[in-house]
C-alpha cells in the first residue's frame, strides 16, 4: 500500500495526525511524521517472541515469531488502555542482514491485527543478534493514550 505524499492521515482527530511532506519520498505503507498532541504516552518495553512461561516460541521460524510479538504486543498496549491505531512510534527489530527475510517479517505486520500499528512513524532494522538466545524479532511500542 502506498500513501500518497503531502496528504495527512488524521488518526483520533486532535490527539494524533500522520503526514508525509511533499519533500519526502512516498512511504510504503508509514508515515514520515506523526504528531501527538500533548497528553499521556505509553513506552512499551521491547516485546519478544515468548509465552508467559517465558519460553522462547517458534524457534529456526521469523514468522511464527513475528505472530507471537504481535499477539504480546496487542496484550501489552491493551494492558496500557490503548489499542494499535494509537502507536505513534514502532521500532521492529530482525536478527537478519537478508532484506528478503526483512520484507517477510514487514508483510506478515501488515497483515496482522497490529498492522494499524506500522502506519506511524515506523522503523524496521535488521540487528545482529537479540535479547534471548534464537530471538529473531522484537518490537518496540510507542502509544498516545487518548
Amino acid at each position: 500500500m502506498r500513501m500518497r505524499a503531502g496528504v495527512p492521515a488524521a488518526i483520533l482527530p486532535g490527539v494524533i495526525t500522520r503526514s508525509n511532506p511533499d519533500t519526502l519520498h512516498a512511504p510504503d505503507g508509514y508515515h514520515h511524521v506523526t504528531i501527538a498532541e500533548a497528553g499521556r504516552t505509553a513506552y512499551l518495553a521491547g516485546q519478544c517472541p515468548v509465552d508467559t512461561d517465558d519460553q522462547l516460541v517458534g524457534v529456526g521460524d521469523v514468522l511464527a515469531q513475528v505472530d507471537q510479538v504481535v499477539a504480546n504486543c496487542l496484550l501489552a498496549l491493551r494492558a496500557a488502555g490503548a489499542e494499535p491505531d494509537q502507536v505513534v512510534r514502532s521500532v521492529v527489530y530482525v536478527a537478519s542482514d537478508e532484506q528478503p527475510v526483512l520484507a517477510a517479517v514487514w508483510e506478515r505486520l501488515q497483515d496482522s491485527p497490529l498492522a494499524p500499528a506500522f502506519t506511524t512513524a515506523s522503523t524496521l532494522l535488521g540487528v545482529t543478534a537479540l535479547g534471548y538466545a534464537g530471538q529473531l524479532v522484537e518490537i518496540d511500542l510507542t502509544a498516545a493514550l487518548s
